[in-house]
């Protein structure tokens, strides 16, 4: 299978730009003549191996970062927007929504928040939400959208936060250290950390600076919820900074992800980046063993595996999802080609909703997506009790996966046929832009094809898809 073509205008334009250079100079540097650089800046030409050669060796560039961009989401969230069934005409080409996404990202941006505004527009006049004469109905993704996006296009790495935790945890001293720290760090910001029998996981009284953790969790999430606290204390000027950068829309938005970058530095303090990393490479990613070692769950090792993107010193690209039992995608971040619906499940092929029925246990799969990418695909379920008899027991599945290229790096992967083809399960995104024609697990039709229906012919699906 021919390796993909590499269009990279974008990122090469940014380069030049941040160098002060003109094309010219740039082209000169690199080897190539004038006109094909411009083609190549316009994505008219993909990025070929000698200017790839010539960018690590003249200016030290880190070739990884031209297939970490946004072209490829972009790509994939817009053809998942042309599906919907308001753009009843002809759609865009692949070539076209490539040259969208390459040479003018904003504007797609620009389209994908339109498109998000007009759907929560939809749906609220859809479920009778009283968006006629109220004065909050206005058009505007909604505020976990709006964050969900934010850390989907920062490709889950967030770097002035992650190398602040990364300094915590160095000072902290070895990994088993890092609750106690926490906990001497709370007590420097004059914050008491108590245990209770009840309540809600954490439970922070800014007026008494008592911070109440429930005795029931596991150990390391009370490790996590003190790290969680102590960013929102003593990191408060560096997440606001963050989230001065990012310019959400609502003040909803930003409390959310004020959150979410807390959850985030709370992540990388409980596993280092350099430690971290380097502890994958010599475990072959085996979350067992680095959860051990760091104190973590599995869902927080799986996680940190998939923010591992830092320019320089990048770990494998994995793709981490979480599902819950009714198939609805409760997180979701890939730092690979592969990108999941923005909009309703995922593929019901996928194992990771196998893994409810084999519980304990981790599940392996080959999968192949319709762009002919293949993957190495894990997945496991995880219950999470309440911690008494009559509390409840939330369960969900999380899945975690790369592309094939990287599975001998995985003890996963040991003993696995690898190179034989029938051995990848065909999988998609979601139904709704699959272009497969023949799934047996089809919910719905394709929403880029017509369907036919013969009355006096019945296969697996009562229709074709032409």
């Amino acid at each position: 299978m021919a390796a993909p073509k590499l269009y990279a205008g974008a990122k090469l334009r940014e380069l030049r730009t941040r160098l002060g250079l003109t094309q010219r100079r740039f082209a000169e540097q690199l080897g190539v003549s004038l006109p094909y650089l411009n083609q190549m800046e316009n994505n008219n030409r993909p990025v070929s191996t000698s200017v790839v050669l010539a960018l690590a060796q003249e200016f030290r560039f880190d070739v990884t970062e031209l297939q970490s961009g946004d072209e490829t989401r972009l790509l994939s969230d817009m053809r998942e927007a042309l599906a919907d069934p308001v753009f009843s005409g002809p759609l865009p080409s692949a070539a076209d929504l490539r040259l969208a996404a390459g040479n003018a990202p904003a504007l797609a941006h620009a389209f994908l928040a339109l498109h998000a505004a007009y759907r929560q527009s939809h749906e609220r006049l859809a479920s009778l939400d009283e968006a006629l004469g109220r004065e909050d109905a206005r058009l505007q993704p909604s505020p976990w959208e709006e964050v969900r996006d934010f850390f989907h296009y920062c490709d889950n790495y967030i770097d002035a936060v992650d190398r602040a935790a990364e300094r915590f945890a160095t000072q902290a001293g070895p990994a088993g250290n890092i609750a106690d720290a926490a906990r001497t760090a709370l007590a420097a910001q004059q914050v008491t950390v108590i245990e209770v029998e009840d309540g809600p996981l954490r439970d922070y009284d800014p007026e008494t600076q008592v911070l109440r953790l429930s005795r029931r969790a596991a150990a390391p999430t009370r490790a996590f919820q003190m790290l969680l606290q102590l960013a929102l204390l003593a990191q408060d000027r560096l997440l606001e900074a963050t989230l001065d950068l990012a310019r959400f829309q609502s003040p909803e938005a930003r409390s959310i992800a004020k959150v979410g970058l807390a959850n985030y530095f709370a992540g990388a303090a409980l596993m280092p980046y350099g430690a971290f990393l380097a502890a994958a490479r010599e475990t072959r990613h085996d979350l067992e063993r680095l959860a051990d070692r760091f104190g973590a769950s599995f869902e927080q090792v799986a996680h940190r595996l998939s923010t591992l993107q830092r320019p320089g010193d990048k770990g494998i690209p994995f793709f981490f999802v979480r599902v819950d039992q009714a198939g609805t995608i409760t997180k979701r971040h890939s730092a690979t080609t592969l990108q999941f619906a923005r909009y309703g499940g995922a593929c019901p092929l996928w194992n990771v909703h196998s893994a409810f029925e084999t519980p304990n246990s981790w599940l392996r799969q080959l999968a192949e997506t319709p762009d002919g990418v293949r993957y190495f695909c894990l997945a496991r379920d995880v219950s999470k009790s309440g911690g008494a008899f009559d509390a409840p027991v939330r369960r969900y599945a999380i899945g975690l996966g790369c592309e094939v290229r990287h599975a001998a790096a995985l003890v996963y992967a040991d003993h696995m046929d690898l190179g034989t083809p029938a051995a990848y399960q065909p999988i998609g995104i979601s139904c709704r832009i699959c272009e497969r024609r023949e799934c047996h697990q089809r919910a719905v039709p394709p929403l880029e094809r017509r369907v036919r229906v013969d009355p006096d012919r019945r296969g697996v699906l009562p229709y074709s898809v032409t």
